[in-house]
């Protein structure tokens, strides 16, 4: 029988998906799953955005430039001017989702076993990224302790080696919630320019920060305009994950010169979704401030939830929709798994992700769940009774 590759077969199973299987056995037995799981928002995607594809009035649906429309790209500069941000349409490439923008940033700047810094936890997907092109992955540890703010930067330099080529961040952070400072963003700043890397900033969830802070992007850091790249979709700020649009930025013209061979290898982005991505841009500032003011009230119920369960504590997030919870538990894996394998509590019970998911290192996260708070309030506060419930006789309880 034919052999697949050792790249598929090394590639990570999601910690987001990987117990789907089991969520969907509870339903068939008749278990109501809340799903902690996964960042998939709830909230209704602007009605502008699907009157848009459902206006569309061309008679054929041609493949758009490789670059995404030139229009959808002018409409982006517009918004980009409005948080502070200024970029030109030739620095951007839109994408099939900020996950190609991921990938098409890690081809076009490391060569295979080239090195990529992450502060851990990250996104699960950044390591299938990196296994993807070849890349090894240097994570340095965050603690929840310190409420997974930026290591120091002694750590990040006892991880630069020859063959490091960028440090790669989520701001606000996947899975953690921390909203990086301006403070912190100017560390990272010194160590670029420092050892000539690049930055990676993923800031798909930049407007959601909560009691009044604010974001910092990025593309704000003088004298390293040429080392960042910068990661950004609708799929979150817009509630429409399906369009799969994203972009990657960058003012390195050579950098955006070189991604368009991939850009172009691939053909193009999708255009309904660029259509919706495009008029979903002029939802109005209260769109955004009544999202940000539901999220902020979701965290609140999770974290007050989480309070009350003995020997469980959590930071308090400024930043996206996560929370990243310290459970006392043998193992995060092993304990999701018997949420829907085991336990209901009058025939629900909840789904989240293992933390250890989120960690490259082995045996990090193994007492910590990810909680996603993309659920109505009422469903978020009988989620965390069903987990008090649970730990009261989970076999696998620590002190």
């Amino acid at each position: 029988m034919p052999q697949i590759s050792k790249k598929a077969q090394n590639m990570p199973a999601s910690p987001i998906r990987k117990l789907v299987p089991f969520s969907d056995a509870a339903k068939e037995r008749g278990i109501e799953v809340f799903h902690l799981n996964i960042g998939q928002p709830d909230l209704e995607t602007p009605q502008r955005a699907l009157e848009a594809v459902r206006n569309y009035t061309e008679k054929v649906v041609k493949y758009s430039p490789s670059q995404g429309t030139l229009s959808y790209r002018k409409k982006l500069c517009e918004y980009y001017d409005k948080v502070g941000v200024h970029v030109e349409p030739d620095e951007m490439i839109i994408t099939t989702g900020g996950s190609e923008a991921l990938l098409m940033s890690f081809m076009t700047i490391m060569d295979p076993d080239d090195e990529v810094i992450i502060p851990e936890p990250f996104y699960a997907n950044y390591n299938g990224f990196a296994k993807n092109v070849g890349v090894k992955v240097k994570p340095i540890y965050s603690s929840i302790e310190t409420g997974f703010a930026l290591p120091d930067i002694s750590e990040f330099e006892k991880a630069i080696t020859p063959r490091t080529k960028a440090i790669l961040i989520c701001n606000p952070n996947n899975p953690t919630g921390y909203l990086y400072s301006k403070e912190e963003m100017e560390t990272l700043r010194q160590i670029v320019l420092k050892y000539d890397i690049f930055l990676i900033s993923d800031e798909v969830y930049r407007e959601f920060c909560y009691e009044k802070a604010t974001h910092y992007s990025a593309l704000n850091l003088k004298g390293i305009e040429d080392h960042v790249i910068l990661i950004d979709s609708a799929s979150k700020r817009f509630s429409a994950c399906g369009i799969r649009i994203g972009r990657m930025i960058s003012k390195n013209k050579e950098l955006i010169a070189a991604a368009m061979k991939f850009a172009q290898a691939r053909l193009s982005p999708p255009t309904f979704g660029q259509v919706a991505g495009e008029a979903a841009l002029d939802s109005p500032q209260s769109y955004y401030d009544d999202i940000v003011r539901e999220y902020e009230s979701r965290r609140d119920v999770c974290i007050e939830g989480i309070k009350k369960i003995e020997g469980a504590y959590c930071p308090i997030p400024k930043g996206a929709f996560y929370i990243v919870a310290h459970l006392p538990i043998d193992d995060s894996e092993r304990f999701c798994k018997w949420m829907l394998t085991d336990f209901n509590h009058n025939g629900k019970t909840v789904m989240m992700a293992p933390a250890s998911g989120f960690y490259s290192t082995e045996g990090r996260g193994t007492q910590e769940v990810r909680i996603s708070y993309c659920l109505k309030k009422e469903d978020l506060n009988e989620a965390m009774s069903i987990l008090h419930e649970a730990l009261k006789v989970y076999p696998g309880k620590t002190n």
